[in-house]
């Protein structure tokens, strides 16, 4: 099967360093919230909270923290914020495109912020709608499954209704359409998957290849700053690094 895990196996290369603790516990705890807010705060009868505080678990949330994101979202804390979300789009080297997804409880603040961003690393803003068609919404997971060959974890993924895989060491990255996410994530569950992570993306129909250092190095440094801003969620792009280049940074 095709591979889209592109970003994925950049990451990996990268290290954990990358990931700034903070940073990943506030997310989550905005993702909780909203979905605490638009779908009620009882996980059982709410899939996207459940799939929410399941992701958090992945990353090692604290409790304490879910439980305090819950009840912002539900409006049982007096320090509720009312967060948006919000697309923004880019251009960085090579002609890459960014999408960027912001969630904050103050928008003028998020984009102010994040053309600034763009504008000191050498990259162009550009309005969401000018880059969406680059890329497709699609639902995004991770899992592992032990003691079953490839070829019949392969088949249970077929089975479980994903529209595409691929495999790298012991994890599948699996594609499902952006309306079947959380019954693709059931359905291996069911058969002996643990998913480590699952939630809406936006894959690129296109990959553009950066085979230089300077400009490998150009738009790794505007992606890091990007995410790195406290209202940036998640940042989608369609730039594929070479191994070799990647071994040099």
């Amino acid at each position: 099967m095709s591979g889209h895990s592109k970003w994925h196996n950049i990451k990996l290369k990268k290290g954990v360093a990358d990931a700034k603790r903070g940073k990943v516990f506030t997310r989550h705890a905005k993702l909780i919230a909203i979905a605490a807010r638009e779908g009620g705060g009882d996980p059982d009868m709410n899939p996207t909270l459940r799939t929410a505080i399941s992701n958090a678990k992945a990353d090692n949330v604290p409790n304490a923290n879910i439980e305090k994101a819950i009840k912002k979202g539900a409006g049982g804390d007096k320090e509720a914020m009312d967060y948006t979300e919000t697309m923004y789009g880019g251009l960085g080297p090579c002609g890459t495109a960014f999408l960027i997804q912001s969630i904050s409880d103050n928008k003028n603040r998020a984009v102010a912020n994040i053309k600034t961003i763009i504008s000191k690393h050498g990259g162009n803003s550009a309005e969401s709608a000018s880059i969406a068609w680059m890329f497709q919404r699609k639902g995004q997971m991770f899992a592992t499954i032990n003691g079953k060959s490839d070829e019949d974890a392969e088949l249970l993924i077929i089975d479980g209704g994903a529209e595409d895989f691929s495999k790298n060491g012991d994890e599948f990255e699996v594609i499902t359409s952006d309306t079947t996410l959380m019954g693709v994530k059931d359905a291996l569950e069911k058969a002996g998957f643990a998913v480590t992570k699952a939630e809406l993306a936006y894959i690129p129909k296109n990959w553009i290849k950066i085979d230089n250092l300077e400009d490998a190095q150009k738009f790794l440094k505007l992606l890091d700053a990007i995410e790195e801003d406290e209202d940036v969620d998640s940042v989608y792009h369609n730039a594929d690094v070479p191994e070799e280049i990647l071994a040099q940074i």
